[in-house]
């Protein structure tokens, strides 16, 4: 089926059916974070209802115009825009920010789409509920998007992805019809999960529109420690420890490297460090414990333990909740270092845990087979998510190795996939990405969803050339 960009005709529809939902074409709809590609928008739309995004997939579907569908924009993998082809229709979530219902006593809160992250914590924070997940975007990103690209984060550990704190979704499909799934069941096996289909699909089979998403109770004690390991095989040790001793109560463990210390003294002189000199290796461990037990002695009895294991050589254990914060925001800075200095290759990447150190052993002599480069690995190592990123010595930037990007990414994703490991891990497949999944992804995998594409989408309207090629 062949597309069309919005013309003037289709534009007056919009406005007239649309009468105050017309946006401007500012550069925060049109731009990513990484600044790889300019987007194309030949409307942008911001509706206030469901019945107004099914509105207007009814008549992007009438006039065969492509749909981007935009949350917050923090994507890094380029679903919120499309930088070439027919111009589309943008479709923001933004005027759909509402809380429409609260139910503390089931752990449960119903938002919509636009709702950005961090007002649904508060929102939970105020009925004494936790919203777990977070990431570092959460003051811009917006739960369609986290749905959309079953965003992960820290607390994935304890709590899962984004797909496992839903319990129903209220969403347009690719024919403007709205599906009303706001069920807030724990249990419900009443045929195919369109939930878990819509939810990482990143706009392609449809727009979330709203969500009921669980809430757990807030943890009645929490502490946070930084302790410096050997290696990332002793980090993976002292996870073992730790999850011995406090079993579910380990919320976060985050690995982290010299490097990234040092990108922030560069970048962020004014950033307090937490180490007087920068560890090669040291993690991070946010743990959340029920009434009874205190979470700074839990950590210092670990912290004696891995110490006398030679898992751990220094550490330190947040005093208040200030210190706590402190110690995050060394861990949520990171990924602003690393845009400051410009990475010449980026990898969302996971591996089994088993694998991690091996993955660590291999990829850095791999690296440096290609050229003198600095690595900045971080991230999630409870479950396996890491962001290995490659950098430009001194003295250089990203943009003299432009002509190495696509070798140093085919060396990592290689390593990656040779050990079992997924290429994308919590960011989405996107624009970026669409090649790799051919490459990568499992053959029978790949026809299914191009099926599924094919059954729902059949005018190929919805975020074409995301996720699968556009054809």
């Amino acid at each position: 089926m062949t597309l069309n960009s919005v013309d003037p005709a289709l534009l007056a529809q919009l406005t007239a059916a649309m009468p105050g939902a017309i946006r401007e074409a500012a550069p925060r709809y049109l731009e990513e974070p990484r600044g790889r590609w300019q987007g194309l928008a030949g409307a942008i739309v911001a509706p206030d209802s469901a019945e107004g995004v099914a509105k207007v997939i009814r008549m992007a579907a009438a006039a065969c115009v492509p749909v981007v569908p935009y949350s917050g924009g923090t994507g890094l993998v380029g679903g919120q825009i499309t930088p070439d082809g027919p111009a589309p229709i943008l479709l923001s979530l933004e005027r759909m920010n509402r809380v429409r219902e609260t139910y503390p006593e089931e752990n449960v809160m119903v938002v919509e789409a636009g709702a950005i992250l961090s007002d649904v914590h508060d929102a939970a924070g105020a009925v004494g509920r936790l919203f777990p997940l977070s990431i570092a975007a959460k003051g811009s990103a917006r739960v369609g998007g986290l749905l959309a690209t079953n965003a992960g984060g820290v607390n994935v550990l304890r709590y899962g992805n984004a797909r496992d704190l839903c319990l129903g979704l209220e969403a347009v499909l690719p024919d403007g019809t709205i599906w009303h799934g706001l069920r807030r069941l724990r249990k419900d096996n009443m045929g195919y999960d369109l939930r878990n289909l819509l939810i990482g699909s990143e706009g392609t089979l449809g727009v979330i529109t709203a969500a009921a998403l669980k809430l757990v109770p807030r943890p009645a004690g929490e502490g946070t420690a930084l302790m410096v390991v050997e290696s990332p095989a002793a980090a993976l040790s002292l996870l073992a420890l730790a999850r011995d001793h406090m079993g579910e109560g380990v919320s976060a463990f985050e690995l982290m490297h010299r490097q990234g210390l040092e990108f922030l003294a560069e970048t962020m002189p004014e950033l307090r460090q937490p180490f007087a000199a920068p560890p090669e290796w040291f993690v991070l461990i946010d743990v959340g414990l029920a009434r009874g037990l205190d979470p700074a002695q839990a950590l210092e009895t670990l912290f004696g333990e891995a110490v006398e294991a030679g898992l751990v050589s220094d550490g330190m254990i947040a005093q208040s909740e200030a210190q706590r914060r402190d110690f995050w925001e060394i861990r949520e800075r990171i990924p602003e270092g690393n845009r400051r200095i410009g990475a010449v290759s980026s990898h969302d990447i996971s591996v089994p845990l088993g694998a991690v150190a091996e993955f660590m052993v291999q990829g850095g002599p791999a690296i440096a087979a290609l050229g003198a480069f600095r690595i900045n690995c971080f991230g999630h190592l409870g479950d396996g998510n890491l962001h290995y990123n490659v950098f430009p010595m001194p003295g250089k930037t990203r943009a003299d190795h432009v002509d190495q990007r696509e070798a140093i990414k085919t060396v990592v994703h290689d390593l990656v996939h040779s050990m079992g490991g997924s290429v994308s891990a919590e960011h989405g497949i996107g624009r970026l990405k669409v090649a790799d999944l051919e490459t990568y992804g499992d053959p029978a995998k790949l026809a299914a969803m191009r099926a599924i594409k094919d059954a729902l989408d059949p005018l190929g309207i919805m975020n074409p050339g995301a996720v699968l090629r556009a054809r």
